[in-house]
């Protein structure tokens, strides 16, 4: 079964999930797929960083903000549910709200994660967001400071 959930963010109309659920039938009994290990911030961003914000990319895995209050630095981690398997089209971003020429992004081939990406936004709001496989999730003007 497959369904497309389509979410607001800030305004901002984005895909959010493709969900793929697998039957397996053997013998006499019916069996379900394991679900993906649900993909967790692992202090990727590294030391003094904390988790503040996650998007979460049902199936695939979630997008994590982090913020290090001693050096006012916030750090965007997109990780995938599975390590295992071909390299996914991953990628990660965070810019001070409104200013593009602020933005920090990697995008790649990754097996596990994306970033960390770091940007100075002490006492500002910012956008920021992920994408795995061509499943792009965002949020806009948020963590505005409450934590400078």
């Amino acid at each position: 079964m497959k369904r497309a959930v389509r979410t607001r963010v800030a305004g901002a109309a984005l895909l959010a999930a493709t969900t793929t659920v697998t039957v397996l039938v053997a013998g006499g009994g019916t069996s379900v797929a394991a679900p993906a290990r649900a993909a967790a911030y692992n202090h990727e961003c590294g030391s003094g960083y904390a988790q503040v914000n996650e998007i979460p990319i049902p199936g695939r895995g979630a997008v994590y903000l982090a913020y290090n209050a001693s050096t006012g630095k916030n750090c965007v981690v997109t990780k995938r549910n599975s390590t295992t398997g071909s390299p996914l089209w991953v990628g990660s971003w965070i810019q001070r709200n409104t200013e593009l020429k602020s933005k920090q992004e990697q995008y790649g081939f990754f097996t596990s994660y994306s970033g960390p990406v770091h940007l100075d936004a002490k006492g500002k709001c910012v956008d920021w967001g992920g994408e795995i496989d061509g499943y792009v999730v965002a949020r806009y003007k948020t963590n505005c400071g409450n934590l400078a």
